[in-house]
């Protein structure tokens, strides 16, 4: 599988209001994308769209399509379980299983899906907190509460537990908001780590680490007051912050517009 993500003429939305219209993008195989933007520009939705977790909010609505290497997440086939599972989120806040331990929360997901056998869960611990480098921290504590970890440490357990379950897209929202800059830092060189395998997608407020993440970015901004987000640009990250082609994009980067 190549892993990636194409957004077809997708709109969303939440009890009669659009949130987001008309979103077309491609989302390449192994690379990091951005997406920035105003806050309540559609970047949180478009985001759960992409692995239809918008259709457990209640109220919501979708059009169009997102295409996983070529398979549609909305058609009537698909498995929205299955469809989480190959394509995992990490959330904005930490949000470890406070009665469970580090070993636990890790397999979660996997306990959830396909019964595998104990030798296997052990190897799947290992892997996923070394993807996400966090097993030298925490390998002769396995047992002890997730909870008990720092902020940023908690962050990059949550990201191990959604790589245990083997997934070919990772979605980040805003998945450094609430950690300290040294953690933050952390959490961007396991990114930079993450994309030699796997497809992710991240919502950031923070344009700095926009630039020093991601390899695409895509900007989002409002029509108006009342409108939907509307996708302004898409390109190269050192094209669209450095040469942007939209005059909104240049206002947006360069602080005219917030």
């Amino acid at each position: 599988m190549s892993s990636r993500i194409d957004i077809i003429d997708l709109s969303a939305g939440y009890s009669g209001r659009t949130a987001i219209s008309d979103i077309n993008l491609v989302i390449d195989a192994k690379k990091v994308t951005a997406l920035i933007g105003p806050s309540g520009c559609g970047k949180s939705t478009l985001l759960r769209c992409i692995n239809a977790m918008h259709m457990t909010a209640a109220g919501a609505t979708v059009s169009g399509r997102v295409e996983h290497d070529g398979i549609d997440i909305y058609s009537s086939n698909a498995d929205p379980v299955d469809v989480r599972r190959k394509i995992g989120m990490v959330f904005q806040r930490p949000n470890p299983f406070p009665t469970m331990s580090i070993a636990e929360n890790v397999i979660a997901g996997l306990r959830l899906g396909r019964g595998q056998r104990r030798k296997n869960h052990d190897e799947a611990i290992e892997k996923a907190l070394t993807r996400a480098g966090l097993w030298n921290e925490v390998k002769d504590r396995l047992n002890k509460p997730g909870a008990g970890l720092s902020g940023g440490q908690q962050q990059r357990l949550c990201i191990a537990r959604a790589l245990a379950v083997e997934p070919d897209v990772l979605l980040m929202d805003e998945p450094c908001s609430a950690l300290d800059p040294i953690s933050t830092l952390t959490i961007e060189d396991t990114i930079a780590e993450l994309k030699e395998r796997y497809t992710i997608v991240i919502v950031t407020h923070n344009l700095q680490q926009a630039a020093r993440v991601s390899d695409s970015t895509a900007f989002l901004t409002l029509a108006g007051a009342g409108q939907p987000g509307r996708l302004v640009e898409f390109g190269a990250t050192t094209q669209l912050f450095n040469a942007p082609r939209e005059p909104a994009t240049e206002d947006y980067i360069t602080g005219k517009v917030g």
